[in-house]
Order: structure tokens, then C-alpha cells, then sequence
């Protein structure tokens, strides 16, 4: 409970909750704004300790794994720590990538890199790595829907972001077309935004299919994986759907868009949520949505301290 009202004040989330018997996560946004030198060496060490396990081969050189504390700044961590032990056992790295393109300039949430210790896998553990920092988000957004990407080759993931997210595209299952506002912020990641997910600079896009050719050659050369080595998803619709659509001999991705709203939002606490867990994740969402509430509105009546461009009041002298 300290921890939440803790976070009531933090213009950066820094949440730990308990997200099952066995395990507590953290979810740290922005932490190369904020954090000493000895705490980034930490997060860090702790993030390639769960690689170390997971990576059958090589190592990545992007994101979070290229050294380059700047990275850290437009990052969102998500870290999954096993109560008995503290050992790290998984993690979600979220990018925010800043689109000044559009009409408005926006902040688009790439759903990024998640990694699970082999031995602690199918323990109930995809609702926190994959949804419930999004939810955050677009809770501390005070609901205005957030777009998302996702760059993959693997049938589960492709499945699970069209099943999880609105508006996405490409998806086998609903044969939406692309919007205009698809194409530009596809056009505008693939331009400004390539690092974040380790696709070189010689990788083309396929604008008609959302297919990036030739993807593994920016530093995530490591995770190129065979069809038959990517976990596959339990609707086979996404299996051929990828199959058909990426060379995987070559090295393609798909790049989806999509977003984070309402409807997200509630499929996810009703479908996704273990009931253990709901009265937990229930008071973090107060907490977010308090920050972003009611504390501006006690901020907008104190005449005594600055609060953004509104200055404080003067007595007269």
C-alpha cells in the first residue's frame, strides 16, 4: 500500500506489486530520467540475467542491451522477481517512440522485447508481461486510446496482439484495411524508429502487407528463428497467416499497429486477469488514475506554489 501512495507523487511509474504467490513485478518507466548509476548497473545486470537464460545462442546488441544509457530514457521496464529468492525470472521492455510526423505530434508504445527463464514458463506469467504495463498506461492516459506497434515473426505473438488490441493491422482473422494514420506512423517508425527493435538499415518495408524483409541485421540478429523454432498460436489461422506471409529463411517480420482503449481495457481485466490478482491490479489503476485526477486539480487550486505555466499568486505588498 506504501508503494501506491508512494506512486501517487512520481511523475515516473515506479510500482512493485504482487502479481501471484510465487512472484512480485516492477514496473519502472523511464529509468535512465531518474535513476543512479548504480541502480541503471543493477537493472541492467538484472535484465541480462534473464537473457542469458533464455537465448539459446549469441547475444542482442539494441534497446536495453546496447550499453547506451539513453535508451533507458524512452524505455519501460517491466520486471517479474520470484518472492523466495528475489531472482529475476522475466521482463517486458517497452519503447515510447515520440511521432512528430502527425498532425499532433503522439507517443506511440512498442510493445517490444519479452524474455521468461525457460524454467519458469507456463507459469501463468503472458498477463504480465503483455498486457498489464499497457493498461497502466492508458489508465495514467485518463483513457485516450494509445497506439502500439509490435515487429515479430511468431505466430503466438502475432495472434496474441491482433486478439488483445483494437484497430489492429494486418490481422488474418478480420480482414481490416489499413487507415491512412496506419501507413504514416508505419512509414514514420520505419524511418526514425528502426533501432528500437534492431532492424537494420538495409531492411526494406513492404507497405502493402506491413512486412519488413530482411529484419535481422540490426542487432537482434539472434532472435531470427526457423517457423518451426517460433511458438506457434492455438488458433492455427495466425500459424498460416505467417507462414504465407514471411520468408523466414530470408529473416521477415510483420509490423503491426494497433491501440490501447477501452474495450482493451476491459476484455483484459475480464479475460486476462487471474482473480487472485484482480483486487491488486484494481488499487495500482486507482493509484495511476488518482496521479493523473485529482492531483492536478489540488495543484489548479494552490495559489502558492507554481503548477506548470499557471504561477503563483502574489501577496500584495
Amino acid at each position: 500500500m506504501s508503494g501506491l501512495v508512494r506512486a501517487l507523487f512520481q511523475s515516473e511509474l515506479d510500482l512493485t506489486l504482487a502479481t501471484g504467490k510465487q512472484f512480485e513485478t516492477r514496473i519502472v518507466e523511464r529509468p535512465g530520467l531518474w535513476m543512479s548509476e548504480d541502480e541503471l548497473a543493477a537493472l541492467s545486470q538484472d535484465l541480462i540475467t534473464v537473457a542469458s537464460k533464455t537465448l539459446a545462442r549469441g547475444a542482442l546488441t539494441y534497446g536495453v542491451f546496447s550499453g547506451d544509457p539513453e535508451r533507458l530514457k524512452s524505455t519501460i521496464i517491466t520486471l517479474v522477481r520470484r518472492k523466495d529468492t528475489g531472482q529475476p525470472v522475466a521482463f517486458n521492455a517497452l519503447a515510447l517512440m515520440d511521432i512528430t510526423t502527425m498532425a499532433e505530434p503522439m507517443e506511440v508504445l512498442h510493445l517490444g522485447l519479452v524474455m521468461v527463464d525457460p524454467e519458469e514458463q507456463s507459469r501463468g506469467l503472458s498477463w504480465v508481461l503483455y498486457g498489464l504495463t499497457c493498461i497502466l498506461l492508458l489508465f495514467r492516459n485518463q483513457m485516450r486510446p494509445l497506439w502500439v506497434s509490435n515487429v515479430t515473426q511468431v505466430p503466438a505473438i502475432v495472434g496474441m496482439v491482433a486478439e488483445t488490441f483494437s484497430g489492429v493491422f494486418p490481422t488474418p482473422r478480420r480482414q481490416r484495411q489499413r487507415s491512412l494514420q496506419h501507413l504514416l506512423l508505419a512509414r514514420t517508425i520505419m524511418a526514425d524508429h528502426r533501432h528500437v527493435f534492431g532492424v537494420g538499415g538495409d531492411a526494406e518495408f513492404d507497405e502493402d502487407r506491413f512486412v519488413i524483409t530482411n529484419a535481422y541485421t540490426g542487432g537482434s540478429d539472434d532472435l531470427k528463428k526457423t517457423f518451426e523454432e517460433a511458438p506457434h498460436h492455438r488458433d492455427q489461422v495466425y500459424n498460416d497467416f505467417c507462414q504465407q506471409t514471411l520468408d523466414y529463411d530470408r529473416g521477415d517480420d510483420v509490423l503491426q499497429l494497433g491501440q490501447i482503449d477501452l474495450a482493451t481495457a476491459v476484455g483484459y481485466l475480464k479475460n486476462s486477469v487471474p482473480r487472485a490478482s484482480l483486487a491488486s491490479v484494481g488499487l495500482t489503476l486507482v493509484a495511476v488514475m488518482l496521479q493523473r485526477l485529482i492531483l492536478p486539480a489540488i495543484y489548479w487550486f494552490d495559489n502558492s506554489r507554481r503548477f506548470g505555466t499557471l504561477r503563483p499568486r502574489k501577496d500584495p505588498a
